[in-house]
């Protein structure tokens, strides 16, 4: 049976060999995940800049302590997060925080990159401090380098498709992303686009890092740095965020690491996830964790296209895999976390 699950697990098994594995989460906020509509990545559009703060406290003490919540959405529905924890509970490991800008102080230990919380690209520059940042995860590479021989690199950024939307439009990809919510708000993604893009052309902007200035998250600079310089196999575990971030990656001439996601965004109808990464030439792997055959409704509704990923929940999954868990294992260790939390 086991063997069964293991075929469909993994799109494709990445040819790497782990001596010293770390999974990172990069958190940041950008305000528009304060737009309603926007992000469903919160309760209410203002409390989703509490929300990586919230995950990484799940992730590295097993429950949320700043607030008296749950970590599932309204429907019910577990939160990556939980996934992402699950995972660096069954693989024995502990994970690495940075601050790339976040609206509020972290709970948790994180390396602190000083950075601000992203601003509206409708208006103003959303990033700009992008540069700065991008040196800034070029330090940070280095340094993981002589720690690691595999790097996991998540984020945690409530209304990053939006920037990573505009981003890869301003870099001519014709890009549909995908969003937390089961009916995603492209109306609304479209219009901000429309008017950041608009900016972008008033003023002429084409390089990448500019683009990123102007368009993008704090995440996504200090992503761009952090690959530069990463000397060991890097994985960005998430969905279009990360392929823009690849492709920025691409535009300055680094080299393209693998993109795992989960196959719930490659599913999603309103994203062509597979055809950006195809534009792009970057490597994408999708995790299939079969929730919708584990008897739990909550983690069913991944099936229907809630939340879909999040929080390096797909990269999460695929390093157990590689480290030698097998599916049913995976399945069973994220089944019993979400569980303990009701």
């Amino acid at each position: 049976m086991d063997e069964l699950i293991t075929m469909g697990f993994l799109s494709e098994i990445p040819h790497i060999t782990i001596k010293s594995p770390l999974f990172c989460g990069i958190l940041g906020n950008t305000l528009l995940s304060t737009v309603p509509g926007v992000s469903g990545a919160g309760a209410t559009p203002e409390k989703t800049l509490l929300t990586p703060v919230l995950d990484a406290e799940l992730i590295t003490w097993g429950a949320i302590t700043s607030y008296p919540i749950r970590p599932d959405t309204p429907t019910g529905c577990p939160t990556p997060a939980s996934i992402t924890r699950a995972m660096m509970e069954l693989c024995g490991m502990q994970p690495l925080f940075i601050n790339a800008g976040l609206c509020h102080t972290p709970t948790v230990p994180c390396l602190d990159v000083y950075g601000m919380v992203g601003d509206d690209p409708r208006f103003r520059d959303a990033v700009p401090r992008a540069h700065d940042l991008v040196l800034q995860g070029e330090v940070i590479g280095k340094f993981l380098s002589k720690i690691s021989d595999l790097l996991v690199l998540g984020e945690c950024v409530p209304g990053g498709t939006t920037t990573a939307l505009c981003v890869l439009r301003a870099m001519g990809y014709e890009a549909s992303v995908s969003s937390s919510f089961v009916n995603n708000p492209v109306t609304i993604k479209e219009e901000i686009c429309r008017m950041a893009l608009g900016r972008i052309k008033a003023d002429a902007i084409t390089s990448p890092l500019d683009i990123m200035r102007y368009t993008g998250d704090p995440m996504m600079p200090l992503a761009v740095g952090i690959a530069k310089t990463y000397t060991g196999e890097l994985i960005l575990a998430g969905g279009t965020q990360m392929l823009a971030v690849s492709a920025i990656i691409k535009a300055v001439g680094g080299p393209l690491p693998y993109v795992v996601t989960t196959s719930y965004v490659r599913d999603d109808p309103s994203a062509n996830v597979q055809e950006i990464a195809g534009q792009i030439g970057v490597e994408i792997i999708y995790v299939d964790p079969g929730f919708g055959d584990l008897g739990h409704s909550g983690l069913a509704r991944y099936c229907v296209g809630e939340v879909k990923e999040g929080m390096g929940a797909g990269g999460a999954m695929c390093l157990a895999y590689l480290l030698g868990h097998s599916p049913n294992e995976i399945r069973k260790a994220i089944l019993a976390a979400v569980n303990a939390y009701r």
